[in-house]
């Protein structure tokens, strides 16, 4: 069993799914999402399963993102995997958004990218003092998929749009202070809560609140009124230049960290959010970020992104557009535009 990708059972009235790449950090590819997809499906309408837990093995960290070489490799070619592997994962953040029974994620380590798409639309978000969680997308060229378009607009304020550019990093009490996860627990209950819960499996939300203990004062949390107005404009020169007109050591800061991001992907981050705030369903949202993830995957900026964090690790990425004034609104129109009918993305049949 030790070398299947992800695990599933049934315990206890429990549907388990257990992350099983650790030496990866759980990284999802195609199959990880596909094994998950047909355990959700399955135990759907199964009386014995009263709710399911997520979980990962190994001490590291719950999942760091997607196989983002192998969409590199893809998008430098004609996508086709990619988009492939897309498909089935915005269907299983889909399925798991929709989900009748309660979800329950333990993000005890590091939560990124893909690793955030099968937690946040879970009910009950574990979070403990080894959580790290980001965004950080606008890094390597991309954006902030697998749903963050719906979540990320929909935290208090502009802390999401803040996420989403910066790729900021937040401890336990940041992600609970903002809604992100909805419990914390020291990880050294973590074994007793899941105990608790394979004893009453049907009411997770309750057994998470027994085990809940403050995670103390959240650090960003003095500078939510500066994100809320700085990051509120609906174009990044915008955003910069209040940073710029703020002066401030905190909004110096963020400028500096936004300067060394993707204008591409800075532009495509805005956009993707002010449009996810106003879709009406979730199902539209990752419609309209699958679309967009096909085209940006083939961008320069994407394959230059994964070279200078991923490959070579250089951290010198040179981007083209290299200004946000060289990033148009036709640019933008391209990328965002709806894809044909026989091409769109749709959640699995029936949902």
């Amino acid at each position: 069993m030790s070398e299947l990708e992800v695990l599933t059972r049934i315990e206890s009235g429990v549907g388990r799914i257990t992350l099983n790449r650790p030496k990866a950090l759980h990284a999802l590819n195609r199959g990880m999402c596909e094994i998950m997809t047909e355990a959700l499906l399955a135990w759907r309408d199964d009386p014995a399963v009263k709710s399911v837990l997520i979980d990962h093995a190994g001490e590291r960290g719950f999942c760091a993102g997607g196989d983002i070489r192998m969409i590199a490799e893809s998008g430098a070619g004609d996508a086709s995997e990619a988009k492939a592997f897309f498909e089935v994962e915005y269907r299983l953040n889909h399925l798991m958004f929709v989900y009748p029974k309660p979800i329950t994620a333990v993000v005890d380590g590091i939560v990124m990218g893909g690793g955030v798409g099968i937690s946040e639309p879970a009910d009950v978000r574990i979070a403990t003092e080894r959580t790290t969680y980001a965004m950080p997308e606008t890094g390597i060229g991309l954006f902030p998929d697998v749903g963050g378009g719906w979540f990320l607009p929909r935290l208090p304020g502009e802390a999401g749009t803040w996420l989403a550019l910066s790729g900021a990093r937040l401890k336990a009490a940041d992600t609970v202070a903002l809604g992100v996860h909805t419990h914390f627990v020291p990880a050294e209950r973590i074994e007793d809560f899941k105990a608790a819960l394979l004893a009453d499996p049907s009411d997770p939300k309750t057994v998470a609140d027994r085990f809940a203990v403050d995670p103390g004062p959240a650090p960003s949390a003095e500078h939510r009124p500066a994100i809320d107005r700085l990051f509120a404009h609906d174009t990044v020169e915008a955003i910069f230049a209040g940073l710029e007109a703020d002066g401030s050591d905190w909004a110096v800061a963020q400028l500096q960290t936004l300067k060394t991001k993707s204008p591409q992907s800075l532009k495509v981050s805005l956009r993707q959010l002010r449009l996810g705030a106003k879709m009406p369903t979730f199902a539209d949202n990752m419609a309209m970020e699958y679309a967009l993830g096909g085209r940006v995957v083939r961008t320069h900026d994407f394959q230059e992104g994964v070279r200078a964090v991923i490959v070579d690790k250089d951290g010198q990425a040179k981007w083209s557009p290299a200004t946000l004034a060289d990033v148009t609104e036709a640019d933008l129109d391209a990328l965002f535009a709806p894809l044909p009918d026989d091409q769109a993305w749709t959640p699995i049949k029936g949902l």
